[in-house]
C-alpha cells in the first residue's frame, strides 16, 4: 500500500548498520558516548555483530569480514556521510567530548536569523557521527513552502500520522470528510 503521493508507506527511520572492525570497540563507544543500550539479536545470524537501541532508533554492528583492511576516514569531514542527534545542551556535549578526548570539529548553520549549533566525530571505524541543537529550524517543504514541525514536534506529527493510518485500515472507518483522525 502506497502513501497519497505514491511513496511506500512508512512510519520511522528502525535502524541504520555499520560494518566495524571491532564489534566490541563500537558496542563500548555506542553505549558510553552515546548512551545506546545493548538489545537481543537473532541467534540465527551466522555473522558477528550487536544490536543497540535508544532514542527511539536501533543501531546494528556488524562484523567486518576482513577488518585488517576496512577503510578507516581520519579527517572530520561534516559534508561526509553521518548520523545526527538532537541534544538539550551543546555546552554539555563539548565539554564531555573534551573530557573523553575525542577529536571533533565545531560547525554553525544561520538560516533566516536561526543558529544551528553542530559537533562531528567519528565512531571508532571512522563512521561520522553530528550531535546539534536543530530544534529550533523549521522543516519547509519545497512544495507547499509552508512550515511542517522543529525536530522535537516531528514524533508528534508521525504519532498523528500513524493513527490516520491505523484508522484507514480498520473495519470501522467510514469516509475521510467523517473520520475525526483525519480532519
Amino acid at each position: 500500500m502506497l502513501n497519497k503521493n505514491g511513496a511506500l508507506p512508512l512510519t520511522s527511520l528502525n535502524h541504520i548498520s555499520i560494518v566495524c572492525a571491532s564489534v566490541q570497540r563500537s558496542v563500548d563507544f555506542y553505549q558510553n558516548v552515546l548512551g545506546f543500550f545493548p538489545v537481543r539479536r537473532p541467534g540465527s545470524f551466522d555473522f558477528d555483530g550487536a544490536w543497540l537501541f535508544n532514542y527511539g532508533i536501533g543501531i546494528h554492528l556488524l562484523q567486518a569480514e576482513d577488518p585488517q583492511h576496512q577503510p578507516k576516514k581520519t579527517v572530520i569531514n561534516p559534508r561526509d556521510e553521518h548520523i545526527s542527534f538532537q541534544c538539550e545542551s551543546m555546552t554539555a556535549v563539548e565539554k564531555k567530548l573534551k573530557e573523553m578526548e575525542i577529536d571533533y570539529v565545531e560547525r554553525q548553520v544561520e538560516e533566516g536569523g536561526i543558529n544551528v549549533d553542530q559537533l562531528f566525530f567519528h565512531d571508532p571505524d571512522g563512521f561520522m557521527i553530528e550531535i546539534c541543537n536543530c530544534d529550533n529550524l523549521p522543516v519547509i517543504p519545497l512544495v507547499t513552502g509552508e512550515p511542517i514541525r522543529g525536530c522535537k514536534r516531528v514524533v508528534s506529527l508521525q504519532q498523528q500520522q500513524q493513527k490516520v493510518v491505523q484508522c484507514h485500515l480498520s473495519q470501522n472507518h467510514v469516509k475521510e470528510e467523517t473520520c475525526s483522525l483525519c480532519m
